[in-house]
């Protein structure tokens, strides 16, 4: 008689393709023990965020998340490292219909807070995983609404000076000093932050992570 094909061993550990602090911390909140996968110098990450003509925001965001994916995957099959899972992730504010990115200055960055200022707007955070044999899981996407309260110019000039929009889609952190103008919050916190925890332990569990 047959014996059935025993399942995969877990992983202890799975690849982060992400430099950001946030989803770094709310990984370690899973208890999810992570190494870094970054670009290598010669790789142009930020051509992947690169918006094409005629897209929507979740076509954006599902698009350059599997991107990300993809790139991490060739990244790790070059880099000679042990196999495991690898998870890649990009949000995105938008409003309006317009993908408002991560700011390019401190200007930018008021004209972009101002914009949102008293207004409800789009968080999409898109995920993917590579499981330890290579594939691409099916990614996911979490949807949040939030409402920014009215605020004056001066009070998001200050916001702006201390340099926490710069490097951060819709240039505001949730977890931040931007709290301050947050009225109202529809949808995974986490998710707003870069990193929906239901969505991440489900697709982890998936891809046979321990933790």
């Amino acid at each position: 008689m047959p014996q059935p094909t025993p399942e995969p061993s877990l992983y202890p550990f799975v690849y982060l393709a992400s430099q950001s602090p946030r989803r770094q911390e709310l990984l370690g909140q899973l208890c999810v023990r992570f190494e870094l996968l970054l670009p290598r110098p010669d790789e142009d990450a930020e051509a992947l965020e690169a918006e094409c003509a005629g897209e929507t925001a979740e076509q954006y965001v599902r698009r350059v998340t599997l991107a990300k994916a993809e790139a991490a995957r060739a990244r790790l099959l070059a880099s000679g490292h042990p196999a495991a899972p690898v998870l890649a992730a990009d949000t995105t504010v938008t409003l309006d219909g317009a993908i408002l990115g991560k700011p390019t200055d401190v200007e930018h960055a008021i004209d972009m807070l101002a914009r949102l200022a008293g207004r409800e707007h789009e968080v999409l955070t898109g995920l993917a995983v590579v499981d330890g044999a290579g594939r691409i899981l099916p990614p996911a996407l979490s949807r949040s609404i939030v409402r920014f309260a009215a605020a004056p110019l001066d009070a998001l000039r200050r916001y702006a000076a201390t340099g926490e929009p710069l490097g951060k889609a819709g240039a505001y952190g949730i977890q931040g000093r931007a709290a301050e103008f947050v009225a109202h919050i529809e949808g995974s916190y986490s998710g707003i932050m870069g990193l929906p925890l239901f969505e991440t332990a489900t697709l982890l569990r998936a891809a046979r992570v321990d933790f």
